[in-house]
């Protein structure tokens, strides 16, 4: 990647804040953008990127500002588009929110963040915890000579030397949501596990972390046997830039130099059939058409050892529905205008176990024909959280921590899984005399 210039500009097309790094374009680039980007728009085919007069662009919009980016030579388009993300995660880190007006309060630090994210064009440091050392804001008052910390005359600018902790700790969770659609008969239409390793690290020095996971490929790579349901198929696995990759395409194994403090280390997802962890049955029963009756089971389906915490059910109702009168078996029951639904919510809810809840609802006697209410198209939408439990099975098979002190450092491995965008289908209503 080697832009040539980066202009940020309000809605209108006015540039705040033009860096010219190249001197090989012009400044009326800007016009140019702006000229292409509302013709695009009237003709529906707006895209990130595009070319106009031998001249690359790249941008996005974030609140009320473009972030534009230009080059003459030929320049990767997602190298160019992931600086200007990692562009807008740095001003955010310095002003909370970045918009016109604080733009236009913080114009000597924008300029001084320009030239050291970017040299020539080219990228160079992004992390916004080690630009805050040495471009200091109100908020980051220096107290000794200022002096360029050592992540950026180091390989691993993402992590500054220097670190001390009284005790050396590292907090793993294994967080993955289940997205999940069904049908009222039980079957399932579409599901996917999504998965994210999130760190919290208090290491002292430069640490040497070690990760081992049940990955199958890993598995079957060292020659171990792999009876089914001990290791797991991972898929679109994305890391941290702390990860060394050409190690991870060798032999798999995942070796880094952490960040201090909170990151996400991997990404993953799981396109496996998943069976349904907490299964909701609605019957609703219509008399006449003054009232609404409403049968709902609830059933656990995982495992007794484990336990679904802040469990909420959300049930569609008719947006003319009043008088509710409703009993349940096990937590509470409010009716919600405003979402014209109702809201189911138990603590706890452990594995194995059916509980029920019964609604009542008066309609007005000048209701429409149930098949015209819009209700009926809307599903039941559960949220859970379920901890010390995996769907896919994951585990962390070790967590090593080298340090040339020598130090001992403590480990803590937590998995949870939650719920993500889980709806179950209702049935129609069935008509009662």
């Amino acid at each position: 990647m080697a832009a040539s210039a980066v202009f940020i500009l309000d809605l209108k097309g006015k540039v705040l804040i033009a860096r010219d790094y190249r001197g090989d374009v012009s400044l009326s680039c800007a016009d140019t953008f702006m000229t292409r980007l509302h013709s695009d728009e009237s003709e529906g085919s707006l895209a990130p990127t595009f070319i106009e007069n031998d001249v690359s662009y790249a941008y996005v919009q974030h609140n009320n500002l473009y972030l534009l980016a230009v080059t003459r030579s030929n320049a990767n388009a997602m190298a160019m588009l992931t600086f200007l993300h990692r562009l807008v995660g740095v001003f955010t880190h310095y002003f909370r929110e970045l918009e016109e007006e604080s733009l236009r309060d913080n114009f000597v630090i924008c300029y001084e963040l320009l030239d050291e994210v970017m040299d020539y064009g080219y990228a160079q440091f992004t992390e916004a915890n080690i630009l805050t050392e040495f471009i200091k804001t109100d908020a980051h008052q220096m107290e000794v000579v200022a002096r360029p910390p050592m992540a950026v005359t180091n390989a691993v600018s993402w992590r500054s030397e220097g670190i001390k902790y009284k005790k050396n700790e590292v907090f793993l969770d294994v967080v993955e949501s289940i997205n999940l659609l069904v049908n009222s008969n039980g079957t399932v239409v579409r599901s996917e596990v999504s998965g994210a390793l999130k760190f919290r690290t208090f290491l002292s020095g430069m640490p040497e972390c070690k990760l081992g996971l049940n990955d199958r490929m890993l598995l079957e790579a060292q020659g171990r046997s792999s009876s089914k349901g001990k290791s797991v198929d991972l898929e679109d696995m994305k890391f941290h830039q702390c990860v060394r990759l050409a190690r991870f395409e060798n032999d798999r194994t995942i070796s880094f130099i952490p960040p201090d403090g909170a990151f996400d280390l991997m990404t993953y997802r799981l396109s496996q059939q998943v069976r349904p962890l907490i299964w909701v049955e609605c019957q609703v029963e219509r008399h006449s058409r003054t009232r609404i009756e409403y049968a709902v089971k609830c059933r656990s389906q995982f495992k007794e050892r484990s336990n679904a915490t802040g469990v909420e059910i959300k049930l569609p109702v008719p947006m003319d529905a009043t008088s509710p009168v409703v009993r349940t078996s096990m937590g509470t029951a409010t009716y919600a205008p405003e979402e014209e639904a109702l809201l189911w919510k138990m603590k706890t809810l452990p594995g194995g176990k059916e509980h029920l809840m019964r609604a009542k609802f008066s309609l007005p006697s000048v209701a429409a024909d149930e098949d015209e209410n819009p209700e009926q198209k809307r599903p039941i939408q559960v949220k859970f959280e379920i901890p010390y439990f995996t769907v896919s099975g994951i585990q962390v098979r070790y967590l090593k921590i080298l340090e040339k002190s020598g130090y001992q450092a403590l480990p803590w491995v937590r998995y949870i899984t939650v719920s993500g965008e889980y709806e179950i289908r209702m049935d129609k209503p069935q008509k009662k005399s």
